[in-house]
Parts: structure tokens; C-alpha cells; sequence
């Protein structure tokens, strides 16, 4: 599997990759303009369009657009303020948690994120090699299904293996971004020409989604990137403005594909699946061709999706090689797309947004509030334990936002409302009319600030952090005794 990595790495011509160290001045490569195309180009795909579908027609199209307008605004704040960070530092997003969970707190968002990202590869593969099947088979007769599986595959794990400075400056913008914004406009316009647009404004809302959890349909995707929006803005150069890029790149491609989404439902009728939807824009179009051009667009997703599992697998295991375990992640996301099923991808996001919208409430509220903007490479690296405290705002968010909206398999869903009627409480909260992501976020970005700062587990300083980058002085600095006066 190694030889396999290294080989993918020198096919695309990526540098030696950085693992979680600080990202040197001389490595730092990509400006606003660079951080622009690689957040529009994945904030736009065939998911985006089918999570703008499911908005319609439960809502009309006049609301189903505030939604998109207002989620979009939102959701797109969080997601530019962990870049900020990421540039400031020069770490992945992972590590940015340390300071505040404590390296071996860090080691359960990690996890998660690893766990998250597998299921959005295997979701993104089996999305595209589905839809290739539908294009290939109107194109040659012949549909393939586990070959695109495995093509798709084996692409995306080649651009993760290159990196992101590689993906962004050869493929992106010599070649990806122009063949997505070409097919994404025309798709646009048979799409407005087919359902004409004053009809599709007119289309009548059948009801049964409130607009803020509307609104959190739509936040759950830039959401959804947070955890990994670091691990590309480390790669700044010091002049740049990664947040600003991220922030318009981002808004940009979302409330576009957000809602192509809807008016492709209502322009023609078709079920808000990959399959559904991708037959919608074959048969609109004209034929396959644009559509396998949207699905270079898709390649980007699973790409930062493989790379980011890789960088979040390091902070768990400094040690493992980013290229063997791109390679790891490309494999297991491809056993798992063979199997996949799409019946329960609406809760899947939901679920997402709970557990890693009141994580950046806690980060952002330590970050920017308390800490001032600032970390430090000894804040990122010192051998620290586990700061419970932390634990605590995020737990509250994370069951705040089940209150509001609770979601999940059916089990965990009967498990929360047994436990919310027993304790008397009303349930849904409003009837989740307000959503969950701005009560969630508010509860856990206030509850932060209020606790007091954990300065538990002073003794883990005495363990050395294998992640920490060597210096000269750290063989004196391990042989002293804990410094008690230190922050740990």
C-alpha cells in the first residue's frame, strides 16, 4: 500500500506531504484568488443539487430561495473564520482543537472527522459512479456500475495522494473550474427554459418543513466543512485572504447549486435522488456530455474528503504516512460505495450539523474571545491531556440541537424523545420552527465563555508529544521536571 501511495504522490507531482506540522513561509503557495476556485468548486455537485431538491416542493420557490439566501449567509461565517485560523497558525483543523480539548481531547473530534469523511467518499463515489452509469449507458449501452465506482475512485485518490497546492494550481484552475462553470451555466439555462421561470415562481408548496429547519438544510453543507476547512488555508501565503476567499468562493457555489436544485425539481417532476436528479440533467441537457463535465466537479469533493481523513488520521497517529492512509481511505470509501444506499441521506446531514455545529461554537468562542485570535506553536503542541471542561459546551449544543431537531436512525430518535418526555420538556422544541443550528451554536458559543478555563492534566507535560516538531533544546527541555507553573 505504500508503494501504491508513493506512486499515486509522483503521478501527480505533489511535494513530500506535511503532515500536522506548521506549514513552513517557503510552503506556503496558494492566494484569495486560489482559495476562491477551490471553495466554489466545492460548495457546487450532483449532492448540492440533490439537497437543494429536497427544499421543494415543501416550500415554494419564493421561500425555498430565502432559505437558500439565508442558510447560505450563515453558514458561511463559521466555515471562514476556521480558515482565519488555519492561515494564522499554519495547522489543520484538528489541531487547532488541541488548545482548547487538550491534545488527547482532540483525539475524539479526529475521530469523528475521519469517520465522517470516510461516509462522504463512499457517498460521493457511489454518487458518481451512479450517475456515470446513467450517462455511460445512454452514451455507449453499456452502464458498468462498479467500474465507475472504481474509476471515480481511483482519480480522486490520485489528486489526494498530489495535495492540495497541486490539485488547486494544475487541475482546478488549468482545467476543472472551466469545464464546471461551463456545464453548471448550461445546465442552468435548459433548466429555466424547460419549467420558464414565472411558472416554476408560481409552483404551489405542499407544506411540512418550517423555513429555519429549511434553513439548516442549507447551513449543514459549508457546516459540513469545517472540520476541514484548515487543512486547506494553512497553505496561505502570509498576504493572502483565505477567510475572504472562502467565504465568497463558498457562498457563491452554494446558493447557485442550492437552487439549480429546486427549480430542477419543479422544471420537471423528477425524485430528489443522485439518480433521479442525474437523469433530470440528461435528459435537459441533451446527453451525457455535460453531465460527465459536472462530475469533474464531484472529483474535488471526494478529493479534499480522502485528504482530510488522511490529515485528521495524523493527529490520532502522527506517525502513519499521509499517503499510505490516502490510499487507505480511498479503499474503504470504495467497499463501502458498493453497498451504499441513499435512503437515508437527508438524516445523514442532519446528523453531521449536530455534532460539528456546537463543536465550532466551542472552538470559535475559545479562539476568538478568549484567546484573542492567537495560539502559539506551544498552545498547538505541549503534551497536554484532556480538558473536560470543554466537553461540556459541546455536549450541551449537541443535545440542544437534538431538541430542537431531533434526527437520526429511527432507534436514537424514540431513545431522544423518551428521554425529553420524561423529563417533562417540550418536545420538539417549537416544533423546531427555529431550527437547530442557530440554538445550538448560541448555547454552546455563550456556554464556553462562561466556563472557567480547564487547567486540568498538568502532569501529561511530561510525556512528549511525538506530533511536536524537534528542536534543539527539547532533550534538555524532557530530561527537567513538569514546569507546575505552566498552563497545561
Amino acid at each position: 500500500m505504500a508503494r501504491i501511495a508513493e506512486r499515486l504522490g509522483r503521478l501527480m507531482g505533489g511535494e513530500e506531504p506535511m503532515g500536522i506540522r506548521p506549514v513552513a513561509a517557503e510552503r506556503r503557495a496558494l492566494g484569495t484568488l486560489d482559495f476562491s476556485v477551490l471553495w466554489f468548486d466545492l460548495s457546487v455537485g450532483l449532492l448540492v443539487l440533490v439537497t437543494g431538491a429536497l427544499l421543494v416542493p415543501a416550500l415554494g420557490l419564493g421561500a425555498a430561495l430565502a432559505a437558500i439566501a439565508v442558510g447560505t449567509l450563515i453558514g458561511c461565517v463559521p466555515l471562514a473564520l476556521v480558515a482565519l485560523a488555519g492561515q494564522r497558525e499554519g495547522v489543520p483543523t484538528m489541531v487547532l482543537f488541541r488548545p482548547v480539548l487538550g491534545a488527547r481531547g482532540s483525539l475524539a473530534p479526529s475521530a469523528l472527522n475521519v469517520v465522517q469523511l470516510v461516509g462522504w467518499t463512499a457517498v460521493e463515489f457511489w454518487a458518481m459512479g451512479e450517475v456515470a452509469s446513467v450517462a455511460s449507458r445512454r452514451l455507449f449501452g453499456f452502464g458498468g456500475r462498479t467500474f465507475w465506482i472504481a474509476a471515480v475512485a481511483v482519480v480522486c485518490t490520485a489528486l489526494a495522494a498530489g495535495g492540495p497546492v497541486i490539485v488547486v494550481r494544475r487541475w482546478l484552475e488549468r482545467f476543472g473550474i472551466w469545464v464546471l462553470l461551463g456545464s453548471a451555466a448550461w445546465i442552468t439555462v435548459v433548466t429555466l427554459r424547460a419549467g420558464e421561470l414565472g411558472s416554476l415562481g408560481n409552483a404551489p408548496a405542499t407544506g411540512g418543513m418550517p423555513f429555519w429547519l429549511a434553513v439548516d438544510l442549507v447551513i449543514v453543507m459549508p457546516v459540513s466543512w469545517l472540520p476541514l476547512a484548515a487543512d486547506y488555508s494553512r497553505f496561505a501565503r502570509t498576504d493572502a485572504r483565505a477567510a475572504l476567499g472562502t467565504y465568497v468562493g463558498y457562498a457563491a457555489g452554494n446558493a447557485w447549486f442550492y437552487a439549480l436544485g429546486a427549480m430542477l425539481v419543479l422544471a420537471t417532476g423528477v425524485v430528489a435522488t443522485p439518480v433521479g436528479i442525474g437523469a433530470a440533467v440528461v435528459a435537459l441537457a441533451g446527453g451525457g456530455v455535460v453531465l460527465l463535465a459536472l462530475l469533474v466537479g464531484e472529483s474535488d469533493n471526494a478529493f479534499a474528503d480522502i485528504y482530510s481523513a488522511a490529515v485528521s488520521t495524523q493527529n490520532i497517529a502522527p506517525r502513519a504516512r499521509q499517503r499510505a492512509v490516502v490510499v487507505a481511505v480511498g479503499a474503504i470509501a470504495f467497499a463501502l460505495a458498493l453497498g451504499f444506499s441513499a435512503e437515508r441521506f437527508e438524516l445523514f446531514l442532519f446528523l453531521i450539523g449536530s455534532v460539528f455545529v456546537p463543536l465550532a461554537a466551542v472552538f470559535l468562542a475559545d479562539y476568538l474571545v478568549r484567546r484573542r485570535g492567537r495560539l502559539g506553536e506551544d498552545a498547538l503542541f505541549e503534551p497536554s491531556g484532556v480538558r473536560w471542561l470543554a466537553f461540556v459546551p459541546w455536549v450541551v449544543g449537541f443535545i440542544v440541537y437534538h431538541w430542537c431537531v431531533p434526527t437520526g436512525p429511527s432507534g436514537w430518535v424514540e431513545a431522544v424523545t423518551r428521554a425529553f418526555d420524561a423529563l417533562g420538556l417540550p418536545f420538539p422544541l417549537l416544533g423546531s420552527r427555529l431550527g437547530a443550528t442557530v440554538p445550538s451554536f448560541a448555547v454552546a458559543f455563550l456556554l464556553t465563555l462562561v466556563m472557567p478555563m480547564d487547567r486540568s492534566n498538568r502532569s501529561a507535560r511530561s510525556r512528549v508529544d511525538p506530533a511536536r516538531p524537534a528542536t534543539a533544546a527539547e532533550p534538555r527541555r524532557a530530561a527537567r521536571p513538569p514546569d507546575r507553573r505552566s498552563r497545561s
